[in-house]
């Protein structure tokens, strides 16, 4: 599928920040120039064949830098590379043939942006090593983390009693969806939370009564504060602190193509096991709850027949939290590049308030945090689902950390 969290995640924390002296963002950034520019047209059926081109950019990048500055194990098998290979000619290889695979109606423009940057390196023979290994790591990449034959695309299948009329728009998750290969993953169902809390429990009255107090469209609990952050949070941006943390000096190029391509790659495994999750528990969205709250069998909770959303309710079931489960695994992964927060602060943007300012948190929890209370503000995600959300995320990230590019014994020194 694409980019979960509103096909935003990794192509939000590149698209339109500055360019930098990193070779890598600088790929990133015009990776999703390239992506924007290659969209097909809203009414147009999505295939999935550049679902993970973002992906497979940041990869390969890793791939080829690692093989030249060899600081972690390498996920694709990249043998290490002669000396003297340019580290950007590498990474400018590697994204220019990944994107040039997936986007051959650009690749007029690709060579032009290619050839500027190639220009800038003056060294030859380094250069002419470094294009090498970005050839040899795109190949790589681009073999890597497509649909798996054995995976059978599934239509979904709008549920309902027979005879009885159902919404008959589908899904945001297309039959293909569920068909990659995952990263790191057994499946995308190994880590599926446990069920949401039964309608007759504590609980349920409890986390019901909340969204239909503080999320509610009009006559809610909230403050005018909370009212913003609901909005502000439907898109988030993550290119400030992303860059604050490429940017940091002493910071090797491989280690930003590294940071790059795990967030990248648990967020494709996490948002596609939260969408396997979502479609197996099918629970209820908050305005059917609270609309038909006379049938769930549970005392506690009244039914409001003209509730509604303070903001558009997301086209997928309900639980567990999709918003919540990216910023749980990405929180868990920078947290491993930053402690608790980067220096001065998580600073994030927003997409859904256009010309918003950055607003700075001070740690990477505050951050998960907000992003989760903010979906039960805006009246789409109970606190329940929220949590299993949130732990989705960390699951999936921890996983990922210890599974792949880990980093290798530091050179001089045995493995102990």
């Amino acid at each position: 599928m694409r980019k979960f969290l509103l096909l935003a995640a990794v192509a939000a924390i590149a698209a339109g920040s500055p360019a930098s002296a990193d070779t890598v963002c600088e790929w990133i950034d015009y990776a999703q120039i390239v992506s924007n520019a290659g969209a097909p047209a809203a009414d147009a059926p999505r295939t999935g064949e550049h679902d993970r081109a973002q992906t497979q950019v940041a990869l390969a990048m890793f791939e080829a830098l690692n093989a030249i500055d060899r600081r972690y194990e390498s996920y694709l098998g990249m043998a290490p590379a002669a000396p003297g290979a340019s580290q950007d000619a590498a990474a400018a290889t590697a994204a220019y043939q990944v994107l040039t695979a997936h986007y051959p109606g650009q690749k007029a423009g690709l060579d032009d942006s290619y050839a500027i940057a190639m220009m800038g390196i003056a060294d030859s023979a380094a250069r002419d090593k470094g294009k090498a290994v970005g050839e040899a790591a795109a190949k790589l990449a681009l073999a890597a983390g497509g649909f798996d034959p054995e995976r059978k695309p599934i239509p979904y299948r709008p549920r309902t009693a027979a005879g009885v009329w159902t919404a008959t728009q589908l899904p945001v998750f297309a039959p293909y969806s569920f068909t990659f290969r995952p990263w790191f993953l057994p499946s995308f169902d190994s880590v599926r939370p446990p069920p949401p809390p039964a309608l007759t429990s504590e609980r349920w009255a409890r986390d019901f009564d909340e969204i239909k107090r503080l999320g509610a469209r009009t006559g809610s609990s909230r403050t005018p504060e909370q009212t913003l952050m609901a909005r502000y949070r439907i898109t988030p941006n993550l290119v400030p602190t992303m860059r604050l943390i490429a940017d940091a000096p002493g910071r090797p190029a491989v280690r930003n193509a590294r940071m790059f391509a795990l967030v990248s790659m648990i967020i494709d495994d996490a948002g596609t096991a939260n969408a396997a999750a979502k479609l197996h528990y099918n629970f209820w969205r908050p305005i059917t709850a609270i609309r038909n709250a006379s049938e769930d069998g549970n005392d506690s909770t009244a039914e409001d027949p003209g509730w509604e959303p303070l903001i558009a309710t997301p086209n997928h079931p309900e639980y567990p939290c999709a918003h919540c489960t990216f910023a749980g695994a990405v929180a868990a992964v920078l947290e491993t590049e930053t402690g608790a927060a980067p220096p001065g602060g998580v600073r994030v943007h927003s997409r859904s308030i256009p010309n918003s300012i950055i607003q700075v948190l001070p740690s990477w929890a505050d951050w998960v945090r907000e992003v989760s209370v903010s979906r039960t503000y805006g009246g789409v995600h109970y606190r329940f689902s929220n949590e299993a959300g949130e732990e989705l995320g960390r699951t999936v990230a921890r996983m990922g950390l210890a599974k792949v590019m880990r980093p290798l014994p530091a050179k001089g020194k045995k493995k102990g």
